[in-house]
């Protein structure tokens, strides 16, 4: 008997289909399952928000704060990684003040990231909160309550901390990274060109020095001086101790733990959490603490916001806020040219529309992006005012889009200025022959027809990349000169690539006037004469069931831990940033002088 032999295609082609079809079917499956959770989301998913009376919220600073929230599914750590929206912040404690269900806050803070700008604004929204008569209640209950965090709860009526939570109070410190070691190892040199005068645009000295010039030196130690002032000031007001005292305790280290807190008393008390609860619960006259009703601020904030939305963008909104973060760039993650000009064209568009804020949290970026941006406020001022409202930082390319508009707030603590270019590039060619052997040759049509990384520049080529440079420079002057109205000369005498405070800014004529985005907000609404606010922010809010759905699940499985164990170490993701950013880099850079990890 003859053995019968399979062919391949006998084999393969069944096998194929019965796959294919399995495929088919458990797509079709998944679809079905997902639109029937989404379909009966109304029915399972998040109710309407019921607020009962005597509601506490409970409002809890932990993780990034960013001008707008934002909630997008990790796939590989499995879990929600969320971003607090400071507008969603202050739109929620400015409702709660009038809400009569709301006797209060329970403010819990660990793990805050954010600029001293955005946590000032954040104080300065308790603060208005406390004069509706309602309390706050701030406690501390990390491993380290760091100072930033100690700042903002220092607004609080009482000021609780766990009994044996370390505390640091120790001043305004900053650390930056130099890299020339490391590139010289590599043998990379990195061929830095400048503004003519900019010796204060330090953003390139990690690359050709180890360790800081003296002009970056003094323009840091100026900042974090005035920011110092400004934070002890009101931590001086709200805790009724000296400013010159709480220098002192920084200067001699006394605060090691919450004890020594309560002794110098920066807290209130030193108390565990149940007793906190206990303490709230008794404020507002229950007579048990299940009787308590906290409510999450994050969930009450980022719904009456939504819902304050809607109705606005569907009922004549007057004033637009644009929202804008990040590293200047024309398209990508960031700030980018390419929707924020889309949005200022959306808005003059809007004939309801009658004044603009722009607020800017960016340490700039691009050249050609910034100009992009710039032409666009410029060509809405016009037309709408803009009001510029500058948040942790508006430096560099983040000013340049600040210029044309016609007045300028900053809080004390922003960091701003930095008027200045710079380009780098660098040399590889004698890493990649002495490291790796590769050697280049090179045929072109024309004398500089071929420019690489791969070569040095030429004294000639050098000149070239420096005229233009100047070039943009003695552009930014110009429409820094404009905004202002000042003289080219005037503008230069603070330019230079110089880092400002908000507070230091002011007194050179660079912003107008201090304060937050509310401030802006009411200023902008007084010139168009306005009275009846209708707010609508930009980008406009969305909904997203299934988003929605998927925060819902994870505030039920992980209300107690939100951190995944297998996320990077946070110094590793600073670097980590530090590199996308350079890489993202090109053509002439409008930036902040330097990246620090402030303490």
């Amino acid at each position: 008997m003859t053995e019968k032999k399979l062919t391949f295609g006998k084999i393969f082609w069944p096998s194929f289909l019965a796959v294919f079809i399995m495929s088919v079917i458990g797509l079709l499956l998944f679809a079905l399952i997902i639109g029937g959770i989404i379909g009966s989301f109304g029915e399972f998913g998040p109710k309407p928000l019921a607020i009962k009376n005597n509601t506490v919220l409970h409002m809890t600073l932990d993780g990034e704060i960013s001008e707008k929230s934002s909630s997008t599914f990790n796939p590989a750590s499995f879990v929600m990684d969320k971003k607090n929206g400071l507008s969603d912040i202050l739109f929620g404690l400015e409702h709660a003040k009038n809400d009569t269900k709301i006797k209060g806050v329970f403010l819990e803070l660990g793990n805050l990231n954010c600029g001293y700008a955005s946590a000032r604004e954040i104080r300065n929204a308790l603060k208005d909160f406390k004069k509706s008569g309602k309390f706050v209640v701030a406690y501390n209950g990390g491993e380290v309550i760091t100072q930033k965090e100690y700042y903002i709860s220092s607004v609080a009526n009482e000021l609780y901390g766990f009994p044996t939570s370390t505390m640091e109070f120790i001043g305004l410190g900053a650390e930056l990274s130099f890299f020339k070691g490391t590139l010289d190892k590599l043998e990379v040199e990195v061929q830095v060109i400048r503004g003519s005068n900019n010796d204060f645009k330090s953003a390139v000295e990690p690359f050709f020095r180890k360790n800081m010039s003296d002009s970056s030196r003094l323009q840091i130690e100026r900042y974090m001086h005035s920011m110092w002032e400004d934070i002890r000031n009101e931590i001086a007001e709200d805790r009724k101790i000296s400013d010159i005292r709480l220098n002192e305790i920084a200067d001699s280290v006394l605060i090691h733990r919450v004890d020594d807190a309560v002794k110098y008393k920066l807290i209130d008390g030193s108390k565990y959490r149940d007793e906190v609860i206990a303490l709230i619960s008794k404020k507002i006259g229950n007579t048990k603490e299940e009787d308590l009703n906290l409510q999450a601020f994050e969930k009450y904030a980022k719904k009456k916001f939504y819902q304050n939305q809607v109705l606005i963008k569907n009922n004549n909104p007057n004033i637009a806020v644009i929202l804008a973060e990040g590293n200047v760039m024309t398209d990508g993650d960031g700030l980018t040219s390419k929707e924020i000009c889309k949005l200022f064209q959306d808005v003059r568009k809007n004939k309801s529309i009658k004044t603009v804020v722009f607020r800017i949290n960016s340490p700039g970026g691009s050249a050609l992006a910034s100009d992009e941006i710039w032409r666009e406020v410029a060509l809405t001022n016009k037309t709408k005012k803009v009001v510029v409202s500058m948040g942790d930082v508006a430096a560099s390319g983040g000013y340049y889009i600040a210029a044309p508009a016609s007045y300028i707030f900053a809080e004390p603590t922003t960091i701003t200025g930095s008027i200045g270019v710079f380009g780098m590039i660098p040399f590889t060619g004698k890493m990649l022959e002495n490291k790796l052997g590769m050697t280049f040759d090179r045929a072109g049509t024309n004398k500089h027809s071929v420019m690489t990384t791969n070569r040095k520049l030429t004294p000639e080529e050098f000149t070239i990349i420096q005229e233009e440079v100047d070039a943009i420079y003695a552009q930014f002057l110009e429409r820094v000169s404009v905004g202002r109205g000042m003289t080219t000369e005037e503008v230069n005498t603070f330019a230079r690539g110089r880092v400002w405070t908000g507070t230091d800014a002011l007194a050179i004529g660079l912003v107008d006037e201090l304060g937050g985005i509310s401030s802006a907000i009411s200023y902008a609404a007084k010139k168009a004469s306005i009275k009846d606010k209708k707010i609508l922010y930009y980008p406009l809010k969305k909904s997203d069931k299934l988003t929605e759905l998927l925060e819902q699940l994870d505030e039920d499985e992980n209300s107690d831990l939100n951190i995944s164990s297998n996320q990077m170490p946070k110094e590793l993701i600073r670097y980590y940033n530090q590199l996308k950013d350079i890489e993202a880099m090109t053509g002439i850079q409008m930036r902040m002088p330097f990246d620090i990890n402030m303490h």
